[in-house]
């Protein structure tokens, strides 16, 4: 079965697509800043991350391809004609990128910039566009090697030639739109669907009168090195404090065993009930009873010195007090992962257990 993800940079707008098929996944245009998100959904759905696939060089966003093969060992792939250094395999027209038993296939659609690719799933049944073709829309055709003759030719050869049911996945929805279809984009795509023709489109496009991307003379230079930053750059903070795991829910966690080995060094905070803080559970030894309910009132008397490690009955309760505690600037927080029922599974050490 295809495992299928659209995921969503609001800050750029930007679609990210996860692909995976038989232990194995790709990223089609991922974005540095939710590295962390990708790679958590990625393990939790049980995959492997073996290539990120860029559509083209982003003039709005730095990709998460190199910081992406760093942490999880995927190549970077993008089309040869992007003039970019630093990845793993320069794709090709008619090129096939294997994930599982399934692959996508390279369409290379020059226009929006000279190395736009659309990548086309085996079956026909899904395309991704990248900035070529938009929902109702295209990319525009002004700079990097942009050209508009050339990029209604690559539209209607590569992309609109396809079944009239397959899906069309954008790089880029400004509305809220998150699919449209070959039938549909033929219909009443305002810059080149029904007898619009190529002159009509060219004009079109000569006419939009846009500002260029305000990250472009960043974006652009960091993408051509495959999103790696210059000099080293400035990565995302890691917590140094602990091993911990980053969720796709967007919170950090920490093992029980880990937890256990580090009981001298943290603070625990139990977000429970009083009454569940003494039940057949017990409680960590040095745990501080702060029901949720009571933890923003809580916050100011926090000793901030310390990481923190917030814990529940199975997990969830604590996960939103994580949030509470980081909302309200609390500078290294954790929460348990699984809660006292994992901790107890786990043979450790509690106190205060009423039968």
């Amino acid at each position: 079965m295809l495992t299928f993800r659209q995921l969503f940079d609001p800050t750029s707008s930007t679609y990210t697509y996860l692909l995976g098929h038989g232990g194995e996944a790709v990223l089609i245009d991922p974005v540095f800043e939710h590295v962390r998100r990708d790679s958590a959904l990625v393990r939790e759905l049980g995959l492997r991350l073996v290539a990120t696939l860029d559509t083209h060089v982003h003039a709005d966003h730095v990709t998460g391809a190199w910081l992406l093969r760093e942490r999880c060992g995927s190549a970077i792939t993008l089309a040869a004609s992007a003039g970019a250094h630093g990845a793993d395999r320069l794709l090709q027209h008619g090129d096939r990128i294997p994930f599982g038993s399934r692959h996508l296939d390279v369409r290379a659609t020059p226009g929006h910039t000279s190395g736009c690719l659309t990548y086309v799933l085996d079956d026909r049944s899904a395309a991704f566009t990248g900035d070529a073709l938009l929902i109702r829309g295209c990319g525009r055709a002004d700079f990097q090697q942009g050209n508009a003759a050339t990029l209604y030719r690559s539209i209607r050869a590569q992309i609109l030639t396809l079944p009239p049911s397959c899906l069309l996945y954008p790089g880029h929805d400004y509305r809220g739109l998150t699919v449209t279809s070959v039938e549909e984009e033929l219909r009443y795509n305002t810059r080149l669907g029904g007898d619009l023709n190529e002159s009509d489109f060219v004009g079109y496009m000569q006419n939009l009168g846009l500002p260029h991307p305000k990250l472009m003379d960043i974006a652009v230079p960091a993408n051509l090195a495959c999103g790696r930053p210059a000099g080293g750059g400035e990565l995302p903070d890691e917590p140094t404090w602990a091993p911990l795991a980053f969720t796709f829910g967007g919170v950090w966690e920490i093992e029980p065993t880990t937890l256990a080995e580090r009981l001298g060094e943290v603070q625990v905070l139990d977000v429970r009930e009083p009454a569940e803080f003494v039940d057949a559970l017990g409680h960590i030894p040095g745990a501080r009873l702060v029901p949720l309910s009571t933890l923003a009132a809580t916050l100011p008397s926090l000793d901030r010195t310390r990481p923190i490690v917030t814990v529940c009955r199975a997990g969830g309760r604590s996960a939103q007090a994580s949030l509470v505690l980081v909302r309200g600037g609390v500078p290294r927080v954790a929460n348990l992962a699984g809660g006292m029922l994992r901790w107890r599974a786990e043979g450790l050490a509690v106190e205060g257990v009423h039968l």
